[in-house]
């Protein structure tokens, strides 16, 4: 596994793990690499320190400088938006655009839900008219 600095268009910089450079360059390439801020597509890699091991002397290495504070109040706000959804959406897993339609065309009941669709489905349900919203999925503290 391998830990990038990514920036989006819009200059959001963002950390996301993958398999290995390859994946990263792949996944970049199809524009399935999606910014947590804005939702932007275009992401390159951003510059990177690389993380260092034990110092000469044998002791730990100094700590990394302290995040940005912007960068921690958006996770922080992308966390709790990701516990209300939770606690009060239904999910539907990856049959969320058939779902997201039933509901927008009365042919199933009116609640919230959240789940998975690929960029081609969240396109399609735009072209409909059907109201959604794409979130950024932060990963929970504890994972």
């Amino acid at each position: 596994m391998i830990l990038f600095d990514l920036k989006c268009g819009d200059d959001h910089v963002f950390e996301a793990w993958f398999k290995d450079s390859r994946t990263y360059d792949r996944q970049a390439a199809r524009r399935e690499v999606v910014c947590p801020v804005c939702g932007d597509t275009r992401i390159e890699k951003a510059l990177m320190a690389p993380r260092l091991g034990k110092t000469k002397e044998g002791g730990e290495p100094p700590p990394p400088p302290a995040a940005d504070e912007g960068r921690a109040r958006r996770r922080r706000a992308l966390r709790e938006i990701r516990r209300q959804v939770e606690a009060n959406c239904d999910y539907v897993g990856d049959s969320f655009a058939e779902e997201a339609r039933k509901i927008h065309y009365g042919e199933a009941e009116a609640r919230s839900i959240y789940g998975e669709a690929t960029n081609d489905e969240a396109s399609r349900l735009s072209e409909e008219g059907v109201a959604f919203q794409r979130i950024p999925w932060a990963p929970r503290e504890d994972a």
